[in-house]
C-alpha cells in the first residue's frame, strides 16, 4: 500500500446537499468521475455535471421504495478491494468491478425525524440501510479510499487533494475512517435509543451514548487535565444550545456551573415573576425571586456576597441594563438568560471578559432526561431529578402548623434544595435564599455552616440580628437525629420542610415541637451528590 492513493471515482449519495453542488463541481475539475443515486445524481445533474447512476454499475434499478439500490457486490466490491492485492484485482476485472475511491455519504435525518415527533413508522422508514453499510465498507479499507460523511469535511478533502495532486495521505483517510466510524455508531446509538423509548424500556440490555464536539477545552477542572465538550444533539435549552455574545471561550467549570445556574432558575416559571440564581463550583449561593430582575439580583446576591465573587449568574428572563449594571459591581464570569436586552449587552460590552449567553428560552424542568455519570469500568444511569411537589404535598407533622407565607417559602427552598450538593441545608425568607450548606458529610454541619453565612451576611449588612432570623429551613433528606433541626432553630428558623422517612421521625418531631417549629414532610427527598 502506497502513503498516497489516487481519486479517480466518486460515489455521492446525500441527504444533506449543503455546499454539494460547489464541492462536486470542483471534484470534476480535478478530473474525479462523479457517480450518484436518486436525489443526489438529480441535484448534480441540474447543475449541469455528468453523473453515473449507480444503477448504470449494478445492472439493477432502486427498487423497493429506494431501499435497495447501493447494496450490490459491484458497489460493495468496488469499496471494499485491496488494490495491491492481486486475487481481488482479479476479481475486479472478471467481474466487471470498477474501484471507488471516494465515499460521500450523509445519512438519513433520523435524529431530525425523531426530534420532530414523527410516528413509529415514519421513524422506522428513515432508518439508513445502505449508507452505513457503505461508510463501513470505506472506512474499513482506508488504506485505499477516503469516506468523507459531514459537510464540514468537504474543505479538508479538497485541501488534501490540491496538496498531493489528486491523491490523499494515509494520515488523512485514517482520520476520516475515524470520524465514519463515529457518525455509525451515533447513528445506531440514535436509533438503539429511539427504540427502547418506543418499547417503553427504560433499561436496555445495551446502551450507547453519542455526542458531537462542540469545542476543545483549554484544560478540564484542573490544567493537568484534558478535556473538551461534546453536545448530545437533542435541542434542549441551556449552555448547549445557547448564543455567546461577548467574552473569551467558556471553561469546563464555566460550562459545568453555567449548566447547574440555568438548570436552577428554570425551576422558577417566568409568569410567576423574576428569579436569578448565583452559582460557584456547582453550588448556589444565593437564590431569589423579586419584582423586578434588579430587585431579585440583589436579594441573591445578598445571601452570600462572598461567595458570589466570580460566580455563574443565570436568570429565567430577559437581563435588562438596570440588571446588568449591578452585575458588573462585582467579578461575574457568566451570565445565562433566555434574552438580553441591546442596552444590557452594551453595559457588558465594557467587561470584556464576561461572558454572556442567551438560549431563546427555558428548559422544561419537569421533562424527562437521563443523567450518567461514569465510574471505574462502567456508567450509573438514571433519570434526571424532575421530582416536583406543591403545597397538597405536604404532610403537617407538628402541633403548630405553618402560616401560608411559609408554605410558599418553604417550596421555594424546596427548589433550591433539589440543586444543593448533599448534604444540604437551605435557610430561606420571603422568596429568598439567606444561608446555604452544601456538600457536608454531616447534615448538622450543613445546618451549622448555612447558619453561620446567614449570621455573617447580616453582620456584612449592618443587621442585628441573623438574615436567618424568622426563616424557613429546607433539607433534602430526613434529619436521622434532631441535632440538625435544633441547629436551624438555633439559627432562628421557625419553620422545616424535610422529607421525613427517618427510624427517629418521632424524636426529631417531638424536638420540633419543643423548640415551637412548624414542620412537614414531603414524603421526597433530593440527593445530589
Amino acid at each position: 500500500m502506497n502513503d498516497l492513493q489516487p481519486v479517480r471515482r466518486a460515489l455521492l449519495s446525500v441527504s444533506d446537499k449543503t455546499g454539494l453542488v460547489d464541492f462536486s463541481q470542483k471534484l470534476t475539475e480535478l478530473g474525479i468521475e462523479l457517480v450518484s443515486t436518486g436525489g443526489t445524481a438529480s441535484a448534480l445533474r441540474d447543475a449541469g455535471m455528468t453523473v453515473i447512476d449507480v444503477a448504470e454499475l449494478t445492472g439493477f434499478p432502486e427498487m423497493m421504495d429506494g431501499r435497495v439500490k447501493t447494496l450490490h457486490p459491484v458497489v460493495h466490491g468496488g469499496l471494499l478491494a485491496l488494490r495491491d492485492d492481486d486475487a481481488h484485482m482479479a476479481s475486479m476485472e472478471k467481474h466487471s468491478i470498477g474501484a471507488i475511491d471516494l465515499l460521500v455519504v450523509n445519512l438519513y435525518p433520523f435524529e431530525e425525524t425523531v426530534a420532530k415527533g414523527a410516528d413509529y413508522v415514519t421513524a422506522i422508514e428513515n432508518i439508513d440501510i445502505g449508507g452505513p453499510a457503505m461508510i463501513r465498507a470505506a472506512a474499513k479499507n482506508h488504506g485505499f479510499v477516503s469516506v468523507v460523511v459531514d459537510v464540514v469535511d468537504y474543505t479538508a478533502l479538497l485541501d488534501e487533494l490540491a496538496a498531493n495532486d489528486g491523491q490523499t495521505s494515509y494520515g488523512f483517510r485514517q482520520r476520516l475512517a475515524q470520524t465514519a466510524y463515529a457518525r455509525t455508531g451515533a447513528y445506531d446509538a440514535a436509533v438503539s435509543t429511539w427504540m427502547a423509548s418506543a418499547l417503553g424500556d427504560a433499561a436496555p440490555r445495551r446502551r450507547v451514548f453519542a455526542g458531537t464536539k462542540a469545542q476543545g477545552l483549554r484544560y478540564g477542572e484542573n490544567p493537568h487535565q484534558g478535556a473538551s465538550f461534546y453536545t448530545d444533539g437533542s435541542d434542549v435549552l441551556g449552555v448547549a444550545t445557547a448564543q455567546q455574545h461577548q467574552g473569551k471561550e467558556l471553561s469546563y467549570n464555566n460550562i459545568n456551573d453555567t449548566d447547574a445556574a440555568f438548570r436552577l432558575v428554570s425551576e422558577f416559571a417566568p409568569e410567576d415573576g423574576p428569579a436569578v440564581a448565583i452559582i460557584k463550583h456547582a453550588n448556589p449561593c444565593g437564590v431569589a425571586r423579586g419584582d423586578s430582575f434588579a430587585e431579585a439580583y440583589q436579594r441573591a446576591f445578598d445571601c452570600d456576597r462572598t461567595s458570589a465573587f466570580g460566580g455563574i449568574i443565570a436568570l429565567n428572563g430577559t437581563l435588562d441594563g438596570e440588571t446588568a449594571q449591578a452585575m458588573t459591581d462585582i467579578l461575574t464570569e457568566v451570565v445565562i438568560a433566555p434574552e438580553a436586552t441591546d442596552e444590557a449587552k452594551a453595559v457588558f460590552a465594557a467587561k470584556k471578559n464576561l461572558r454572556l449567553l442567551t438560549t431563546g428560552g427555558l428548559p422544561d424542568p419537569k421533562a424527562a432526561r437521563l443523567a450518567v455519570r461514569q465510574v471505574s469500568g462502567g456508567w450509573l444511569v438514571q433519570d434526571d431529578d424532575v421530582g416536583r411537589i406543591d403545597a397538597n404535598y405536604l404532610k403537617v407533622v407538628t402541633k403548630l402548623a405553618p402560616t401560608d407565607a411559609q408554605i410558599a417559602d418553604m417550596l421555594f427552598a424546596w427548589r433550591v434544595a433539589k440543586h444543593v450538593k448533599s448534604n444540604a441545608i437551605i435557610y430561606a425568607r420571603d422568596n429568598a435564599t439567606v444561608g446555604i450548606g452544601a456538600g457536608q458529610m454531616s447534615r448538622v454541619d450543613s445546618s451549622t455552616i448555612a447558619a453561620l453565612k446567614a449570621k455573617r451576611m447580616a453582620d456584612d449588612l449592618g443587621l442585628d440580628v441573623s438574615l436567618a432570623t424568622g426563616s424557613v429551613v429546607a433539607s433534602d433528606a430526613f434529619f436521622p437525629f434532631p441535632d440538625g433541626l435544633l441547629a436551624a432553630a438555633e439559627a432562628g428558623a421557625k419553620a422545616v420542610i424535610q422529607p421525613g422517612g427517618s427510624m427517629r421521625d418521632d424524636k426529631v418531631i417531638e424536638a420540633a415541637d419543643e423548640a415551637g417549629l412548624a414542620m412537614v414532610f414531603t414524603g421526597m427527598r433530593h440527593f445530589r451528590h
